[in-house]
């Protein structure tokens, strides 16, 4: 792994911010760390991108010691980069330009559950693992599951979605509200607890998806949900991967009540066999399940199994014990693991695009033969019912031509995916590896983003070096 020392040279600016860092370190002691491993862990890329570690890592407590540190920090113009739990994919919890990184772990409390809004007030530090294990016996669950036992403020500050997006939608949709500090030092709470609301601009929705760049969230009220009274979880193979996609399509026309609708190509089901010791068919295989009542479920099952006969799928095998369930997810989830086995010692590079879901056969069929004819190793997974697909390139990282190789290809998947109307990223976001792509998919709307940012952080402290480059 590459580190980068991105401390700035000896100016007028050092002496500063190291008077900041000394300052910080006297008012937060054990919770201020300078250690460069400790650094170099907060600043950890499953990219080609190098590790650019903070100079020191802080452990706040509460929205006030927040706030304080972003008082010290803009005088002297020092960046800070928050830190949920370090699952971030493009290089956004990367410091180049050196600074603070906020690490929320101390702050994860689930500070209300109100049963009867179906909603609750988080902590930004809190997982989805843990928020699911407090509502266990509410009777509610948050659904947002983006595969990795993700912080809550780091799944908003990214707008995380995953695997149940195509029935329950992503993290902009079932964020009510948020606390955040501004760059000027103020907390600002961007809406109420209401449904829905017509007063002002959006602001819950300009800082979700923002990732670390226009302010820091200290604070979540989010939607919650009724436990679906019977959940089917299934498994269908398919000849061919444009038989799934169009099966998708046609599911999601009919209106059926799929919660989950996984893709796996034949390689990934190979690795995933291997890892996770299933045995299933190694061609192209949608991973499903089915929220509604014990007879509706029944009813929708048949139904995408007709669907799927017609276009070479199937047979269907179906799920309903808890632990069966929990099992073909876990093994979804392990994907990532799982294809590293098919090339043991390699490095992987996880992509992501989007396209609109009349597209995606043609994207995945036509993504499929670019990896073969550049020789790659490219397992596909995706959540194919919104469109969102991610490659996973194995590399050797040490070898300079191959990743040139695996740069060309995700350039080339990027492209392909816009000139169908696509987005360079469904779900990963931006950070510091995909703002390359972003003047291509937006055009002028940079300009309005970089106007955005320069007016909610004109010193550019603010995870400075994402999504918008300012100087």
């Amino acid at each position: 792994m590459t580190i980068v020392d991105t401390a700035p040279a000896n100016d007028n600016r050092r002496s500063s911010r190291a008077d900041t860092l000394a300052a910080l370190k006297a008012r937060f002691g054990a919770r201020f760390s300078d250690s460069l491993a400790l650094r170099q862990q907060h600043a950890h890329t499953r990219t080609w991108l190098p590790n650019q570690p903070a100079e020191a890592v802080i452990f706040p407590e509460s929205t006030g010691e927040v706030v304080e540190i972003v008082n010290l920090c803009r005088a002297s113009r020092t960046p800070i980069i928050p830190f949920g739990v370090g699952t971030s994919l493009e290089g956004h919890l990367n410091a180049p330009r050196g600074g603070v990184c906020l690490d929320f772990a101390r702050m994860k409390r689930v500070l209300a559950v109100n049963i009867e809004d179906m909603d609750c007030e988080v902590e930004p530090g809190i997982t989805r693992k843990e928020l699911e294990a407090h509502l266990r016996d509410t009777g509610l669950f948050f659904p947002v599951d983006p595969g990795a036992d993700a912080s809550l403020g780091g799944m908003a500050a990214t707008r995380a979605s995953g695997t149940t997006t195509v029935r329950y939608g992503n993290m902009r949709d079932l964020v009510l509200n948020l606390t955040a500090v501004m760059a000027d030092g103020s907390v600002v709470k961007t809406a109420g607890r209401a449904r829905k609301s017509s007063a002002g601009y959006d602001l819950t929705r300009l800082l979700v998806g923002s990732e670390g760049t226009l302010g820091i969230i200290t604070g979540l009220n989010l939607k919650l949900f009724g436990v679906p009274e019977a959940i089917l979880a299934a498994i269908c193979p398919f000849t061919t991967l444009e038989g799934a996609c169009r099966t998708v399509t046609s599911a999601i026309q009919l209106g059926l009540g799929l919660a989950r609708i996984e893709l796996l190509d034949a390689l990934t089901v190979k690795s995933v066999n291997s890892y996770s010791k299933l045995a299933l068919a190694e061609v192209p295989t949608l991973f499903l399940e089915f929220h509604g009542t014990p007879a509706g479920t029944r009813e929708q099952v048949e139904m995408f199994k007709e669907l799927a006969a017609s276009e070479g799928g199937g047979p269907l095998d179906w799920a309903e014990r808890a632990e069966d369930r929990n099992k073909l997810w876990q093994a979804r989830h392990d994907a990532y693991w799982a294809g590293l086995g098919l090339r043991p010692g390699a490095g992987c590079v996880a992509t992501d695009v989007c396209v609109p879901l009349s597209r995606l056969a043609e994207c995945l069929t036509e993504t499929h033969a670019d990896i073969a004819a550049m020789g790659l190793i490219a397992p596909i997974v995706g959540h194919v019912g919104d469109g969102n697909f991610h490659v996973l390139p194995l590399l050797d990282m040490g070898d300079a031509a191959e990743v040139v190789r695996v740069e060309e290809f995700n350039i080339r998947l990027v492209e392909r995916a816009l000139a169908m109307g696509g987005t360079c990223t469904g779900e990963h976001g931006v950070g510091s590896g995909k703002m390359k792509f972003l003047g291509k998919e937006h055009g002028a709307g940079v300009k309005v983003m970089a106007a955005i940012k320069k007016a909610l952080d004109p010193d550019n402290i603010f995870n400075p070096g994402k999504i918008i480059d300012l100087p």
